[in-house]
């Protein structure tokens, strides 16, 4: 496809689709796409584009004749890198290769370049020291009357060319930032008990300029004495400007290291904080220092801003280092451990990135700095340039390349090829375009009232021999209702919401798709319908952006091996994963054994990290504590258990909200005895004895209860017989009994009864 180079010739060829009318739109349309600059090119039936990739103009018939420039690069200056500092004259030091080349873009040609960067050893270093003055600052000020002898100890360590500066500041002298009343002018420390004498307070005060002396700088420390301000932020930003600007005063060198230490005990004000005392006039950035070699704006500028602080101190190369009086060495050693390249002024349409080689010999991707160096080593980034389009007028351009804190630098001149080279070749008034126009690249422009191919029609001319040349295809409408034909050409409509071309009037640049209300969401061109995005973004609008340096994991993986980098952001395919690159998986099945090699490599200095030495980089975001006993009932945590000689290993960890993992390791490894063949032999025994009597228990219950149950019947079928135990129903009594009913008289009595 078109990214990898290759252009698919059977799908949409971007370079006709086009509907390029020029040589100079043609090589805007993409980068593969060259222009026929011959003069009868193509087929009288049909029409053949001019704007076409190269192998489709060849088969066409225009070989020789393509109009087709490339992206090109130029070393101007390439001096080799210095490997010593102070060994050579300050202006022969290189740590930048190379120092100047020139590119000539073409817009979408992306081109590249490789830069190598060297911290020289026994670099010259300028160190000034800034120290707050104020009351709170006493005991410090006492505690660094040697400070200039340690100071220059240490350092000879690194360098032997080195210098010291030393210069103080207070606060503004103004109320409410000072104590303003008479009373306190000479003296603002009067009635305050504890320190009862001071001196008068100041904003700046360069006290001594740069020099290898360090008596010098001790001799000075010796001789301040503190000042009293009213509120507890300091004016040290007005400080750190005017060191920064006023380099000749300073004495900063421009073949040194500039390292501004700045020694205070609490906040400094910021821009705004002058409105307090009636200061609206913002910071000018310029050096203010008068002929005492004091701030002499203090009481006329509001204090500067962060952006104009930081803009200054790039600026003029310096190395900020807010600091107490014992780090200076170890800081120093930190900021000459990284190498970050910086670019300025870089062009609106033109692209960078950037792919760094640090020590390891490993890319990175969209990265432009490179850590945990040694003074002497040497990394390199591969930088790719590309033009996005056509500046006005074709002017050229320049940016800079610089490593921040050095003074080297690399120069890039930028040319563009957005013209063609046919067009020397004009021919006003052609023959060859009827001598009404001018003949250029294989085409006539028409003087004005002249239309056709070769100029040979009038405008107003019309009829029904030109109407069928007017029609994209048999049944459509002419010049596709868009426009009107004159002379086989259509001349398109104008419409209020952009432009309508084509051959055929087919195209218009306002008809493509639109992200949030905005045509191909600003980063691409509405060509004929479809947006053709600008160099770094793709999509039906262009809002997806294909930089994938957000997608960088720490490991240098894409999203961390656990999803797609899609529009510039990760979306996470791993099932529990999460993270701005996934990095974080408490479920995946590899998330044990990667906490599992940060556990050996920082606690005991083995496995796979510990051997390539990558250990401090990818476990820096891991906390470790190792305990006696593991808590493993934490539903938040996870637990991972690894054999280790026999014995088992086991620890829990846990995503914190800052980003970090928390790993909790047991001190010694779990180790399980031999099991004992006496207790297993008799354990055996006793289980079969037991269900020996449990099926024994059972199998009485069984027989008990069927017992019963018989029984039971046997009771009921007793109950329901219909004679006793002792009588026979065959046996007949010999005696039989009947009864009379009579009446009679006797005595005159009546009688009523029976008789037997």
């Amino acid at each position: 496809d078109l990214e990898h180079g290759m252009p698919l010739y059977s799908c949409l060829n971007i370079c006709t689709s086009g509907s390029a009318t020029s040589c100079e739109e043609c090589l805007l349309i993409h980068p593969k796409c060259a222009w026929c600059s011959k003069e009868e090119f193509g087929s009288t039936k049909f029409i053949t584009s001019r704007c076409d990739f190269v192998e489709n103009l060849i088969t066409n018939g225009c070989a020789g004749e393509l109009e087709t420039p490339k992206s090109s690069i130029n070393i101007v200056e390439n001096l080799p890198l210095s490997s010593k500092g102070s060994s050579l004259t300050l202006s022969d030091v290189t740590q930048i290769m190379p120092q100047k080349i020139s590119l000539n873009l073409r817009p979408g040609d992306k081109t590249s370049f490789r830069v190598q960067v060297r911290q020289v050893e026994d670099y010259p270093v300028d160190l000034y020291y800034l120290m707050d003055l104020s009351l709170s600052m006493k005991d410090d000020l006492d505690n660094i009357r040697n400070l200039g002898t340690k100071l220059a100890e240490e350092m000879r360590k690194l360098t032997s060319n080195f210098r010291l500066g030393f210069g103080s500041f207070v606060d503004k002298n103004i109320s409410p930032f000072s104590y303003t009343a008479p009373r306190y002018q000479n003296n603002p420390c009067i009635g305050y008990k504890l320190f009862p004498h001071c001196v008068p307070s100041f904003g700046f005060r360069h006290l001594l300029s740069l020099t290898d002396k360090v008596d010098r700088f001790n001799e000075e420390v010796q001789k301040q004495k503190v000042s009293r301000n009213r509120d507890a932020p300091e004016g040290g930003f007005d400080a750190i400007l005017q060191a920064a600007v006023c380099k000749e005063k300073i004495g900063w060198r421009k073949e040194a290291s500039h390292l501004l230490v700045f020694t205070t005990d609490d906040v400094p004000h910021i821009a705004l904080d002058g409105k307090l005392g009636g200061l609206v006039q913002p910071h000018d950035g310029q050096c203010h220092l008068n002929e005492a070699n004091e701030y002499s704006a203090s009481n006329q500028l509001d204090y500067p801003s962060l952006a104009l602080l930081g803009e200054k101190l790039a600026e003029n190369n310096i190395h900020l280092i807010f600091a107490v009086t014992k780090a200076h060495y170890i800081l120093y050693k930190s900021i000459r451990s990284k190498v970050e390249l910086t670019v300025w002024d870089n062009p609106e349409d033109v692209s960078l990135t950037f792919t760094a080689t640090c020590q390891d010999g490993l890319l990175y991707p969209g990265l432009r700095k490179c850590e945990e160096l040694q003074i002497g080593d040497t990394v390199s980034f591969e930088v790719s340039v590309e033009a996005r389009s056509c500046p006005a007028g074709n002017t050229s351009h320049s940016f800079t390349i610089k490593p921040a804190g050095f003074r080297d630098t690399l120069e890039v001149e930028i040319a563009y090829s957005c013209t063609c080279g046919c067009m020397k070749q004009m021919e006003w008034n052609s023959s060859k375009c009827s001598g009404n126009g001018t003949y250029t690249c294989g085409l006539c422009e028409c003087d004005s009232g002249y239309l056709g191919s070769k100029c040979e029609c009038e405008e107003g001319e019309s009829g029904n021999m030109y109407q069928n040349m007017c029609r994209e295809a048999e049944g459509k409408p002419v010049c596709s209702g868009r426009g009107e034909c004159s002379c086989n050409q259509c001349i398109c409509y104008k419409s209020e919401f952009g432009r309508i071309y084509g051959l055929f009037c087919e195209c218009n640049d306002f008809s493509c798709a639109r992200y949030k209300g905005v045509l191909c969401s600003g980063h691409g061109d509405c060509h004929c319908g479809e947006c053709k995005c600008h160099a770094g973004y793709i999509g039906d609008n262009c809002n997806c952006s294909t930089e994938t340096n957000r997608c960088i994991s720490n490991d240098s993986q894409m999203c961390s091996g656990r999803g797609n980098c899609v529009c510039g952001k990760c979306q996470c395919t791993e099932p529990g994963a999460f993270g701005e690159t996934c990095e974080k998986c408490p479920t995946c099945p590899g998330a044990c054994s990667t906490k599992r090699d940060c556990i050996e490599c920082m606690l005991h200095n083995s496995g796979g990290l510990a051997d390539n030495q990558t250990c401090p980089k990818h476990c820096k975001d891991e906390i470790i504590t190792r305990v006696d006993v593991l808590k493993t009932d934490d539903q938040h945590s996870v637990l991972c258990v690894y054999p280790v000689n026999d014995c088992v290993m086991k620890f829990t960890y846990s995503e914190l909200p800052s980003g970090k993992s928390n790993l909790t390791v047991l001190k010694k490894p779990e180790c399980g005895s031999a099991p004992n063949a006496l207790t297993i032999l008799l354990a055996v025994v006793g289980i079969i004895l037991l269900i020996g009597i449990v099926l024994l228990v059972v199998w009485k219950l069984l027989v008990t209860i069927h017992d019963r149950r018989e029984f039971a019947r046997f009771q009921s079928e007793r109950s329901r017989a219909r004679y006793e135990m002792a009588s026979n129903p065959l046996y007949r009594k010999p005696i039989s009994t009947h009864s009379l009913d009579f009446t009679f008289n006797k005595l005159s009595k009546s009688y009523n009864g029976t008789i037997d």
